[in-house]
């Protein structure tokens, strides 16, 4: 087994060096061996309008037609 880190955006083991850079082969990701480890989770926080934090699978209620940028319709909930 290699010595190098997993690919931090998609897992893969089977990184490879480039000089002073990390490279993945499946997702093409580059980082470089002194960046700080990121999770796909840390990326993307998404709160509510009370500042909660919101996950996948949540219901939500929109109580005000929100206009759809581009477009001539509107997210209701109603």
């Amino acid at each position: 087994m290699s010595d190098l880190p997993k690919c931090p955006k998609c897992g893969s083991e089977y990184t490879y060096e480039d000089r002073d850079m990390f490279v993945c082969p499946e997702c093409a990701h580059e980082w470089t061996a002194d960046a700080p480890a990121q999770n796909a989770e840390d990326e993307r926080v998404i709160r509510d309008a009370n500042g909660n934090l919101l996950a996948d699978g949540d219901s939500v209620t929109v109580i005000k037609d929100l206009k759809v940028k581009g477009s001539s319709s509107t997210a209701s909930g109603r």
